[in-house]
């Protein structure tokens, strides 16, 4: 063999990416949402009764919720103090507020399961003093029953 008859070799570009990179990214993200995803869940720890009911309509504002735990005392979600009490004459104040400036904002109310009726009923009237045209109640939705056999 000559050196004449030889071709000369041309090498191929290699067009393979390399994916390892990604995925070493991919799963540190993963492990940084896993650690700060419970860490967003804000308010009191309420446990709501259960009942099938529509969702709110996804184009609807932010709306104004008032919660009551099984002690019997108010929180609102306004405010730097969402998880400290709030007296009721400041509830009335600071919900007539946020209604006087947005009139068609949503009021809810969400009260444990194991808190006395009336004080829901009084939380709503408070609500109604503030200026709230209609009051909503939050509910979980059922657990499904076991399949039978």
């Amino acid at each position: 063999m000559n050196a004449a008859n030889k071709k000369p070799s041309r090498r191929r570009p290699m067009a393979e990416i390399n994916i390892v990179p990604y995925i070493d990214v991919m799963l540190v993200l993963l492990v940084i949402f896993m650690i700060t995803a419970p860490l967003l869940t804000q308010g009191v720890k309420v446990e709501l009764p259960q009942a099938s009911a529509e969702p709110l309509p996804p184009e609807s504002k932010e709306p104004v919720v008032v919660t009551v735990d099984t002690k019997g005392n108010y929180y609102l979600n306004i405010g730097d103090n969402q998880k400290k009490p709030i007296a009721a004459e400041a509830l009335v104040n600071k919900v007539g507020a946020v209604l006087r400036r947005q009139p068609d904002t949503p009021v809810l109310v969400r009260g444990d399961r194991d808190v006395a009726y009336g004080r829901v009923v009084t939380a709503m009237t408070l609500l109604q003093q503030a200026g709230a045209p209609s009051v909503g109640l939050m509910t979980e939705a059922p657990e499904p029953a076991p399949r039978r056999r």
